[in-house]
C-alpha cells in the first residue's frame, strides 16, 4: 500500500514541473491538427475512389 501512495506522490510532483501549453498554443495546434485530419481524409477518399474507378474499368 505505501508504495501506491509513494507512487502517486512522486506522479504529483512530476505534473507540478510540467509545462503545459497556454490557451493560445492549445487552440493553434488543436486547429493544426484538425486541418491535417481533414485534409488526409479527403485526400486518402479521393485516391480511394480514384482506385475503385480504375478497378471498375479494368475488370469491365
Amino acid at each position: 500500500m505505501q508504495r501506491t501512495v509513494n507512487f502517486f506522490r512522486e506522479v504529483g510532483r512530476e505534473m507540478k514541473k510540467v509545462s503545459w501549453p497556454k490557451r493560445k498554443e492549445l487552440t493553434n495546434y488543436t486547429i493544426t491538427v484538425l486541418a491535417t485530419v481533414i485534409f488526409f481524409s479527403v485526400f486518402f477518399a479521393l485516391v480511394d475512389m480514384g482506385i475503385s474507378e480504375l478497378i471498375r474499368l479494368i475488370l469491365e
